[in-house]
């Protein structure tokens, strides 16, 4: 069986030591477990600043770092949805032994230096990043979860990080506006299946980076069924979600951002690239 190389660690040189017997390797490593330290890391095709954008990782996502290159670079894996790349060496750091307590519920916070929204900013952080909590504490303006190891956040902006919103949909709109970025996944730029995969996750539900991958992992609907809220609809190398009966919410390089629209104007232009629906489906842990 063939394996995907964007969800598999294996070149010909190097290969994650799970996959021994699968794939031809020169050798064979076990990956070493790491954490992203920094608000959004780039997961890229090569070790290179210019190389194409596969994903992004969010910060206190872990990875699974098979070669740091000595160069700036390590390739590595993403422990949630598998993803493969090369990612800047300084945006990781080793692995906490616990469990962040908390996950950015709003498209973006600021990091103070400290416990006063009148400090300057030393930061953002995304939607769906994982904070690692040093206390907690309040001002006249706000309460504030202390970070680790510095910085603090407005609570507000948090939820639990094993709370699950109810609706994914809702999540996803909240993200409207947000410019359209080739394998990006947060507010600063984001893509069809990234902001998908990102409202899932913020449901608790776990979703395949890619639209392709999507699209094999969704329940598929019959073709001349009602559509509704939440179905995911299928182009090739696109995917956008039902707001309603009627309204589509994707990102993509029509509006070069998150946008709502009818379906009917999304399917009369993509049949115009004679590119029609492969497939409308339902995220899986939905009602079918």
């Amino acid at each position: 069986m063939n394996l995907d190389p964007r969800l598999n660690a294996f070149r010909s040189d190097l290969a994650d030591s799970r996959l021994k017997g699968r794939v031809e390797a020169a050798r064979f490593v076990d990956g070493r477990a790491m954490t992203v330290r920094v608000p959004l890391a780039d997961l890229r095709r090569r070790p290179a600043a210019d190389a194409p954008l596969e994903t992004q990782a969010l910060c206190g996502e872990r990875v699974t770092v098979f070669e740091d290159e000595g160069e700036g670079w390590a390739w590595v894996q993403l422990a949630g949805d598998g993803y493969v790349g090369w990612m800047e060496s300084e945006a990781l750091a080793a692995a906490p032994q616990t469990s962040p307590r908390w996950r950015v519920d709003a498209p973006r916070t600021l990091v103070f230096p400290g416990p006063d929204i009148k400090l300057p900013p030393l930061h953002a952080l995304p939607m769906g990043a994982l904070i690692a909590e040093r206390g907690t504490t309040r001002d006249h303006n706000a309460s504030y979860v202390l970070v680790e190891p510095f910085g603090a956040v407005v609570a507000q902006h948090l939820v639990p990080a094993g709370d699950v919103a109810e609706d994914f949909v809702a999540v996803a709109a909240r993200l409207l506006g947000a410019p359209y970025l080739w394998g990006g996944k947060s507010a600063l730029g984001i893509d069809c299946s990234g902001l998908v995969q990102l409202s899932l996750a913020q449901a608790g539900i776990d979703a395949p980076r890619d639209a392709d991958m999507q699209e094999r992992w969704a329940a598929p609907l019959d073709p001349a069924a009602r559509r509704r809220r939440g179905d995911l609809v299928f182009w090739k190398g696109h995917v956008g979600i039902m707001a309603d009966e009627t309204q589509l919410l994707h990102a993509n390089a029509h509006h070069m951002m998150t946008a709502i629209e009818p379906l009917a104007d999304a399917l009369a232009r993509y049949e115009a690239k004679d590119s029609p629906v492969t497939s409308i489906a339902r995220p899986m842990s939905l009602d079918a």
